[in-house]
């Protein structure tokens, strides 16, 4: 697909990613998905990958300074708040105006780069488990492909483990 082609079928937010990419570097094109890629579930349904090759970002907000903290980390983990405030702090919810304030996105569409307010960042060590992951561009059906190694070095964000380990298991006596 030339870019001709991609930035026509572009919604604005995604050809700002685009553009953005392009400034960039980046050599792999925003892709439009078919259905929605709000949820990590929902993109790796339509990308046909796994739930853990999707980068999702998490936006909060840090209590000292209201700075926003994105969170980048693998589909299939939850974070562990107690484990991304002792990095950066205590943190507090962002709601759905603080994220758009913040970041120039939509939920669901937060790009990793990009963001009116530059956050403090954090990169799931997980996500390097995987050659290539997928990344929300701007837009809830835009992503674009890239490795962690790339995320990284786009975003300066901090490799960091995040993950929210399981709960052990009580075992049967």
């Amino acid at each position: 697909m030339n870019d001709t082609t991609a930035s026509a079928a572009l919604p604005s937010s995604a050809q700002r990613v685009a553009d953005l990419l392009a400034q960039l570097g980046h050599d792999k094109p925003v892709t439009m998905l078919p259905a929605t890629g709000r949820t990590s579930a929902e993109a790796a349904a339509g990308l046909g990958c796994s739930v853990a090759e999707i980068a999702k970002s998490i936006i909060f907000r840090r209590v000292s300074d209201g700075a926003p903290v994105l969170v980048i980390a693998s589909g299939g983990n939850r974070v562990d708040e107690a484990k991304v405030t002792a990095l950066v702090g205590a943190l507090g919810k962002a709601d759905a105006k603080f994220v758009r304030d913040a970041t120039g996105y939509a939920i669901g569409g937060v790009c990793p780069v990009g963001h009116v307010v530059k956050p403090v960042m954090l990169i799931d060590r997980d996500l390097f488990n995987f050659s290539s992951v997928w990344a929300a561009a701007g837009h809830p059906h835009a992503v674009f492909n890239l490795t962690a190694a790339q995320l990284e070095k786009m975003t300066g964000g901090m490799v960091a483990d995040v993950r929210l380990d399981p709960a052990p298991q009580a075992s049967a006596v």
